[in-house]
């Protein structure tokens, strides 16, 4: 059976990748890395854990243990100097090596950009060994617009939102309590590191504004555009066969509720006089990071796409 190690298990994506490992019936956990954790038992990071998974280890430890993938849930810049083992997949859930255009690379994350593949699976099926994993914002954005690439005409506009966890696990005042409860605040208004990565894969200029929301998790991207010819057949048909894409049916809207939790997205397609409004809802650490990196690990070993996955949400 192929095995798996986690690098920087113990933040928001790395915890979830291994939630998605420990359901996964052809991956087996070789190593759990974490500079933080190192030398203590799995169960320090959730009491539910069994005594069966290994104990933490360096992530320089969890490397070098010969796993046939490895997931990268460390920031950019760790990520950015990390030498993949000769031989293993890597999927890196940082935004390290997304961005294909060198300028670009250097501005929004000061790294040159390297050979890795960019994998969105509904998109731009991952090749190769080494695989960026894209951001939640530009996940749901892409899934959006992607099936009307051809058909935009004019200016695009993305206006997303996203729970807390989307800012990682390390502490700053944007994530307190204080700031984030009663409140509904946009950020990075004159730019962010999403927008380029939307642009790369579509092909278009796009107008992007992030906002947080006082939630854990989810996010949801409105999109507005004009398009030719018939935007709802185009989506429709983009993602007939998909097993992580529910086009909902006319008049029917995403909700959060319904993805909260699972690797899913529902998308939504809506006309307001010449604009098209198409709106996805994705939950930020399952189909936005941890769940696609699985999904990505799945389709370059060979696997079920969608083996280790949580496709369904529970009825409340």
């Amino acid at each position: 059976m192929p095995t798996a190690s986690i690098l920087g298990t113990a933040g928001y994506t790395g915890q979830e990748t291994l939630d998605r490992l420990l359901a996964h019936p052809s991956l087996e956990v070789a190593a759990l890395g974490s500079d933080s954790s190192a030398g203590k038992p799995a169960q320090t990071l959730d009491p539910r854990l069994n005594g069966s998974l290994p104990r933490f280890v360096s992530n320089a430890e969890a490397a070098a243990a010969g796993a046939d993938v490895i997931f990268l849930c460390l920031g950019h810049e760790e990520a950015a100097v990390f030498q993949p083992p000769e031989g293993a997949v890597v999927v890196d859930l940082s935004g390290a090596h997304r961005l294909r255009d060198g300028s670009l690379a250097q501005r929004w994350y000061g790294i040159a950009p390297g050979a890795w593949s960019y994998g969105l699976p509904e998109v731009a099926p991952p090749e190769g060994r080494l695989i960026a994993n894209p951001g939640c914002h530009a996940t749901a954005a892409l899934l959006a617009l992607w099936p009307l690439r051809d058909a935009i005409e004019g200016p695009v506009v993305v206006d997303s939102k996203t729970g807390m966890t989307g800012a990682g696990r390390g502490l700053k005042h944007s994530t307190h309590a204080g700031f984030v409860l009663e409140n509904l605040s946009p950020y990075a208004v004159e730019g962010h590191r999403h927008a380029p990565e939307i642009e790369q894969a579509l092909g278009h200029r796009v107008t992007f504004v992030p906002h947080l929301l006082p939630l854990r998790r989810g996010l949801l991207a409105t999109c507005y555009v004009q398009t030719t010819g018939d935007a709802r057949g185009l989506i429709e048909a983009a993602y007939a066969s998909s097993p992580a894409v529910r086009v909902l049916p006319e008049g029917v809207v995403p909700e959060l509720a319904r993805v909260h939790g699972t690797d899913a997205a529902e998308v939504g397609v809506f006309t307001n006089g010449e604009t098209t409004i198409v709106i996805c809802a994705i939950d930020n650490l399952g189909k936005g990071a941890a769940g696609q990196a699985v999904q990505n690990a799945n389709i370059v070993l060979g696997l079920p796409e969608t083996a280790g996955l949580r496709l369904h949400g529970v009825l409340v």
